[in-house]
């Protein structure tokens, strides 16, 4: 686990995507939102399910905080919220999906290209997988960006293996339960994300009372793009504010 700013301020737990480690949040991200009079806590999630996650969260939260997800870490954000409304002063969902029927399928051949698991104990082949394993998956992919992060990856491929190797239980849709969710909520989606289609950012918007929606032009399924950095930290720090 990794921490950023001072204790005493309003903490913001970062919970990454299916497959990615902490790391995920780049650094530069987490100092800035840091630098905004927030803890910002990034940790590195494991476990064989939904349920998994929530426990982890509650055992590395102190008490309340702010909750930022993306993708399955927002899905995991949602149920914690939802099962745990105490723990949890807001919400921040990216990429995600409500789940449940009537919302549109994934962008048909977006899985298509992902490249076969590794030789776990070849680096090189550890690195060129995780850079390539994100590549579909944005329409303005940041080669550098996924580089970098994949060195960060490569040294402990333990996690990400784990999740490659080993079936994950996803739980159920929480869909039906929206409408019960009184914590402040905001959903940030990109526009152009193959993975979940926009209509899931605007579904979860619709049916989360009270709920905002931020919408990224020219962004897929992906972390904020540093290009949408001031946005994005702008929104979360009025947010959790």
């Amino acid at each position: 686990m990794d921490t950023y700013g001072v204790k005493t301020d309003p903490a913001i737990l970062l919970i990454h995507g299916a497959g990615n480690t902490g790391y995920a949040w780049h650094e530069d991200f987490c100092k800035r939102l840091a630098g905004s009079g927030r803890f910002v806590i990034r940790h590195d999630f494991a476990g064989a399910s939904v349920d998994a996650w929530v426990r982890e969260a509650l055992r590395v939260l102190d008490d309340r905080a702010h909750v930022v997800g993306l993708s399955l870490g927002a899905i995991v954000a949602m149920q914690l919220a939802l099962d745990h409304p105490e723990r949890v002063s807001t919400l921040t969902l990216m990429s995600t999906t409500p789940g449940g029927a009537g919302l549109p399928d994934s962008v048909d051949g977006v899985f298509d290209d992902l490249p076969a698991p590794p030789d776990w104990s070849d680096r090189a082949a550890v690195i060129e997988f995780l850079v390539e394993s994100e590549r579909p998956f944005s329409p303005h992919f940041d080669e550098a960006e996924a580089h970098a992060y994949a060195l960060r990856v490569a040294d402990d491929v333990a996690p990400v293996r784990t999740f490659v190797e080993s079936p994950f239980d996803w739980g159920e849709p929480q869909r039906s339960r929206l409408g019960s969710l009184d914590i402040p909520t905001l959903v940030v989606h990109g526009a152009a994300d193959p993975v979940f289609p926009l209509e899931h950012g605007e579904t979860l918007a619709q049916e989360i009372p009270g709920a905002a929606l931020l919408v990224l032009p020219e962004t897929g399924h992906e972390y904020p793009p540093r290009r949408y950095w001031d946005t994005v930290l702008a929104a979360i720090v009025q947010h959790t504010g």
